[in-house]
């Protein structure tokens, strides 16, 4: 099985599928490779797709004394690039994936060719969170209550009714110093002061109903990136990407397409 080591010697698992100029697809929080797994198929015949489990999730390693952040996940996603000996690539990120992404841009830009940032934030006092409500239906101590408010937040009913699951973006089994890592990771995401170092030609796409992470994050992320273009998805929640699936892969693609690494 492929592994790339991290620079602390962290092992971290990724899949290649296939062909053409190559794009990375980074997922939510505390959530594997398998969140692509319904959308994948739409970008691996023009391009070589890369997908990673981040560390403390699916295969990667998942140590309890390793920092969890969101900068780090992005130099993970640099190591896989380094294994794999991809010199640039394009990189779309959904949620917290949005949020790596946006370290890898600004890190690493030299790496990146296309950004594409998907329901994600510039966290920080600029981003805005999910309010009261929707963070005490994911405290719920039934667990079966839980799942049912998370599925809500990601899909709306009407399109649960024709897609009875599983669901493969509602997260995996993993430790919980790991997940209460990528909990810290995600919730201290601030990028606002360092976005305008981003020199990526940049797609912000999100639901327009999304309330997991409020819409309006769409218009303040795109409106920090110089040349930015963005994208609503009409009647979507958070997981757009699966529940408008034709349209928003039609926009990535339209996108990348515009902006070719060579």
């Amino acid at each position: 099985m492929p592994f790339a080591t991290t620079a602390d010697q962290a092992k971290i698992y990724y899949q290649v599928r296939g062909s053409g100029e190559p794009l990375v697809l980074l997922s939510g929080q505390a959530n594997t490779h398998h969140w692509w797994d319904n959308v994948h198929a739409d970008f691996e015949d023009d391009y070589l797709t890369i997908v990673l489990d981040y560390l403390g999730t699916g295969q990667s390693d998942k140590p309890a004394d390793a920092e969890y952040s969101v900068r780090r996940f992005a130099g993970d996603v640099i190591a896989v690039l380094d294994d794999l000996g991809i010199a640039r690539a394009h990189v779309y990120g959904t949620s917290m994936g949005g949020k790596v992404a946006q370290w890898v841009a600004i890190d690493h830009p030299d790496r990146i060719g296309a950004l594409v940032l998907g329901c994600t934030s510039v966290g920080g006092t600029r981003g805005l969170r999910a309010d009261a409500e929707v963070t005490r239906s994911l405290a719920q101590p039934s667990a079966d209550a839980a799942r049912e408010a998370l599925i809500d937040l990601m899909y709306t009913p009407e399109w649960v009714r024709t897609h009875p699951g599983p669901y493969v973006t509602l997260g995996g089994r993993m430790p919980h110093h790991a997940r209460r890592g990528h909990l810290r990771a995600s919730n201290g995401h601030d990028s606002w002061a360092e976005l305008d170092r981003v020199t990526a030609p940049t797609l912000v796409l999100h639901g327009a109903d999304d309330i997991f992470s409020p819409a309006e994050n769409a218009a303040i992320l795109a409106g920090r990136i110089a040349g930015a273009e963005l994208y609503y998805l009409e009647g979507a929640r958070h997981a757009y990407f699966e529940e408008q699936q034709a349209e928003s892969s039609g926009a990535v693609l339209r996108f990348l397409a515009e902006h070719p690494l060579s």
